[in-house]
């Protein structure tokens, strides 16, 4: 169900968005910000994480054209960095009308009193969707995250393997917390987890999605647009792959009961990719995909439409740190 302005108002870490959601005021602060006349047409919320964070449409007419911007919030403050992290991008290769058809949404300027930074809304579907019935669409996607790596653009932060496994020993130990029936189990793959990170080999670093799946990437006709850039730090490029095939292995596992309904499309990814950076080892990719999964036996916890994959994913998980490296 979508959120609503009383919704939104009623999550007590989001009290101060109340004029973000009047049409008078908002309406004078986004002509202000874009330097135009403009009519506000509708406000409309799409996206809400209780106490964290939100999505706000707003549809407007410029010059008799009615066109969509689109506010992101978060409760702890405006989030600057993504923000110049995505106009640098726009700057460096990723606008609309880029030759490689890749791109990030244009950045259209920030409200600081309301935690609140603009992009211009992209028509178009998230690769979730058509990736099942596109192999060649892997192929491209490869093309776009490579071309995001290449950019390099400077990071606030840096991820390592050493980060991954603490965000697993703080996680899974909550998933033991809702099944105590399988406290050893989850023990074993956190020791597992952690001698497999330590296989890695050191990887050469530039700036990396860190949260990067088929949701992450829009279609909109001929062109990809990279999406929610919001994790970008400095860290190994193959953690990039090896956490987008994790997650198509996922939904087979939550569509079909079993985790190789994409397979074509995995290996078409990591093929495509390994080509345009050879330097990537696919063994560091399996990695990744091992751990992006063992982190997923958490996540599955989290939403009431995925706790029927829990146990099927342990099980996966066990059988994949069985077979080591």
């Amino acid at each position: 169900m979508s959120p609503t302005p009383h919704t939104l108002l009623c999550d007590p870490a989001l009290a101060f968005l109340a004029p973000a959601l009047t049409p008078a005021w908002v309406g004078s602060r986004l002509g202000e910000v874009l330097g135009r006349s403009l009519s506000l047409r509708a406000i409309r919320p799409l996206r809400h994480k209780l106490g964290r964070r939100c999505l706000i449409a707003y549809d407007i007419e410029l010059a008799g054209e009615v066109v969509t911007v689109v506010g992101k919030v978060r409760s702890r403050g405006l989030d600057h960095h993504s923000y110049e992290l995505q106009r640098k991008l726009w700057h460096h290769g990723f606008e609309d009308a880029s030759a490689d058809g890749v791109s990030v949404p244009e950045p259209l300027g920030v409200m600081p009193e309301l935690h609140l930074w603009l992009q211009r809304w992209v028509p178009g579907r998230v690769a979730t969707e058509l990736l099942p019935q596109d192999v060649g669409l892997a192929e491209r996607i490869a093309g776009a995250i490579a071309k995001l790596h290449r950019a390099n653009i400077p990071a606030r932060k840096c991820h390592t393997p050493a980060d991954e496994i603490r965000i697993l020993q703080e996680r899974l130990p909550r998933v033991a917390q809702i099944h105590p029936q399988w406290q050893e189990r989850i023990e074993h793959v956190l020791q597992a987890s952690a001698a497999l990170a330590k296989t890695l080999p050191q990887a050469a670093t530039t700036g990396i999605h860190r949260d990067f799946y088929p949701d992450q990437v829009l279609v909109s006709g001929d062109r990809l647009y990279l999406l929610d850039l919001d994790l970008y730090c400095q860290g190994d490029p193959a953690l990039d792959i090896g956490n987008f095939v994790a997650h198509l292995s996922e939904q087979s596992l939550r569509r079909f009961g079993h985790p190789d309904a994409f397979t074509q499309q995995e290996t078409a990814l990591v093929e495509a990719f390994c080509k345009l950076d050879s330097q990537v080892s696919r063994g560091a990719i399996a990695t990744y995909k091992t751990l992006t999964l063992v982190r997923h036996i958490y996540i599955s916890t989290q939403h009431p439409h995925r706790r029927a994959t829990t146990a099927p994913l342990l099980s996966l998980c066990e059988a994949r740190l069985a077979q080591g490296p």
